[in-house]
């Protein structure tokens, strides 16, 4: 059994005193995720987010109605599976079109712990950041339950994001992050692109706000694997699916 990846959890920054959760979306997509998304969504302290949106691509369980019963602000529906990219972008044109200035996502499979939520939202708030995404091997992370096949993966996807893009990230695969929503005005950054649908997304926008000289920070964050049911990634065909805005995106094949 791989050892999981402990040291002393980071503090809450001070500047989280900062933090309006009025302004602030949680947006957390969900596929078949009954028996763990209604965690995800009473975890979140209202004190750092107010409004919490929960998309269900299309579960074939009860996904949605669990949130709602766990308190989710929203719950949308998508009447066919798109995935997981779709439903970030369903989750943050809704956060904006409700007036939100920031938006955090969080995974609907409980991975993530939300109590965290400042290290992630202090730096937009003191305007230190425009980005800030977080990572699970900074000092102050952690990884309990770790299979040793996640571990080297996660680590390799850095460096390839730095050979492409020049730039230091520790963990580029890691979907909790937050950022300003009105970057998402830079004509530069498309997420409306159907090959985003699925886990080209989350890369694709970290890639282009580098690109683009926002402001981007990594923050010590926990991701938990579960021993059943941790992740729905394929390695071959999702793993293409992460690494090839890196490649279209560095050659020019894609905008």
């Amino acid at each position: 059994m791989a050892r999981a990846h402990t040291t002393p959890p980071a503090p809450i920054p001070v500047s989280a005193a900062l933090i309006d959760p009025a302004v602030v979306a949680i947006v957390v997509p969900a596929w078949n995720e009954v028996g763990k998304i209604g965690a995800v969504v009473r975890k979140v302290p209202r004190r750092w987010a107010a409004t919490v949106i929960v998309v269900d691509d299309c579960s074939q369980d009860d996904t949605a109605g669990e949130a709602r019963e766990a308190g989710a602000e929203v719950v949308i529906r998508h009447e066919t599976n798109q995935g997981v990219g779709a439903a970030i972008r369903t989750g943050l044109l809704e956060a904006r079109r409700r007036g939100m200035r920031y938006a955090a996502v969080l995974s609907g499979d409980d991975q993530h712990e939300p109590d965290e939520l400042p290290r992630i939202l202090a730096p937009l708030f003191a305007g230190e950041a425009d980005l800030v995404q977080g990572s699970r091997w900074l000092p102050g992370g952690a990884t309990p339950g770790i299979p040793s096949s996640r571990r080297w993966l996660t680590q390799l996807y850095p460096l390839l994001f730095r050979i492409a893009s020049g730039f230091p990230v520790t963990d580029g695969t890691n979907g909790m992050r937050a950022f300003r929503l009105d970057i998402l005005d830079d004509p530069r950054i498309r997420l409306e692109q159907d090959w985003l649908d699925r886990y080209e997304l989350e890369p694709y926008l970290l890639f282009q706000v580098v690109r683009g000289r926002y402001r981007v920070q990594e923050a010590p964050v926990t991701v938990r694997y579960h021993s059943r049911g941790t992740t729905k990634m394929r390695l071959i065909q999702d793993g293409w699916r992460i690494l090839r805005p890196l490649v279209f995106l560095r050659l020019g094949w894609r905008q």
